[in-house]
């Protein structure tokens, strides 16, 4: 297992920038995902630390060893792609084999090895089928079999759960995150799905248009996003944004929203005089407000009318409109108003995040940072 690092990576496809300046670590012996939209650039960055694709500038470095120029066969990798990619004409047992008869190893070195690994992933019983033979679930696992067999310092996952029913999916997603724990081996996992890169990743990479927007904890991303971008992408739903006006009063500073106001965090309040915000975005998770048919004494308050209201059996998602911005709450399953009913959206002030409209960026991330263009 070893520390996988990216110094200045960028990758261009003729004009096309896929993946743009990128200085990144991803720690030894830890699960990270890559995590983006289509067309963001996750792919390209994984093909990059596989060898497949070669940066257009920038170093890339396993440990101390320097790998940039290197092919993937050189770079002792395991690689499991989307569609699995196993060889059709060949049983479970011969795919899992192949790439350590490749490197010629002993047929009793490999036996033992084919053997151990279908132990570890339960699939000693599939070893004679073939690949037609096989369920998705089994098809994956077969895949990671053979990516693991050749105890690889760095295992590399491109989306390989994407092809599974959801069932099988959330079931396989909790055995990956298992296995990498007990194999204590670097892993990372290119994928689309917030749900899939909250759930199984220590270390989370937000890529988008090729650039890294946050890198944090789960924990951080959602609850921390550190942009626009990442606060609308993570979560479903996404976090709430609404248009904020900074009022200045009596030497106070409130910010106005669809007709109401409040009296911000006092670390919000620093960080708007020092940086001279006029403007603000008002972000909140769906599930961090309640509906309400008074307005609050505290906190956010603002008057809505019910839009639609989505049943999902353990909570119902209520689309409401406020001031012609369309905002989602997560509410308790007997909370069922009437479209078109009028009520109050109320968020405490502890869940309250503030952005600045022109950097897109939260506010507590502002402080540390310049307030000037966009990174």
């Amino acid at each position: 297992m070893v520390e996988v690092r990216l110094e200045g990576v960028t990758k261009k496809f003729g004009r096309v920038v896929a993946v743009n300046n990128v200085t990144l670590t991803f720690p030894d012996g830890r699960f990270s995902a890559i995590l983006g939209p289509s067309g963001s650039g996750k792919t390209t960055l994984l093909y990059l630390i596989a060898g497949i694709y070669k940066p257009t500038s920038g170093r890339i470095f396993f440990g101390d060893r320097e790998v940039t120029n290197l092919p993937p066969k050189e770079r002792n990798i395991g690689l499991v792609f989307q569609n699995y990619a196993l060889y059709p004409h060949m049983t479970v047992y011969d795919n899992i084999a192949f790439p350590l008869r490749l490197k010629k190893l002993p047929e009793r070195e490999i036996d033992q090895r084919v053997h151990e690994v279908a132990k570890l992933l339960r699939i000693e019983e599939l070893l004679n089928r073939y690949p037609s033979q096989l369920s998705g679930g089994q098809q994956q696992r077969v895949a990671l079999a053979r990516a693991l067999v050749k105890q690889p310092d760095v295992l590399l996952l491109d989306e390989p759960l994407s092809n599974l029913d959801a069932l099988l999916r959330l079931t396989i997603r909790t055995e990956l995150k298992k296995l990498q724990s007990k194999l204590g081996i670097t892993a990372i996992h290119v994928t689309h799905d917030q749900a899939e890169a909250l759930s199984i990743a220590d270390t989370i990479v937000v890529i988008d248009t090729g650039r890294i927007q946050q890198v944090g904890s789960p924990e951080d991303v959602y609850h921390r996003p550190r942009n626009l971008f990442v606060a609308g992408f993570i979560g479903s739903p996404p976090a709430n944004m609404l248009p904020g006006v900074i009022e200045r009063s009596n030497g106070n500073v409130y910010v106005k929203v669809a007709g109401a106001r409040f009296t911000p965090r006092e670390e919000h309040v620093r960080v708007i005089s020092e940086a001279g915000l006029d403007r603000v975005i008002i972000v909140f998770r769906p599930e961090h407000a309640k509906l309400r048919y008074e307005p609050a004494n505290s906190g956010l308050t603002v008057p809505a009318e019910v839009y639609v209201v989505e049943p999902l059996g353990k909570e119902n998602i209520v689309s409401l409109l406020v001031a012609e911005n369309l905002v989602k709450i997560v509410a308790p399953p007997d909370v069922k108003p009437e479209p078109g009913e009028k009520l109050y959206i109320t968020v405490p002030l502890e869940r309250i995040l503030l952005f600045d409209p022109d950097t897109q960026l939260n506010l507590e991330y502002l402080t540390a940072e310049t307030h000037g263009e966009p990174d």
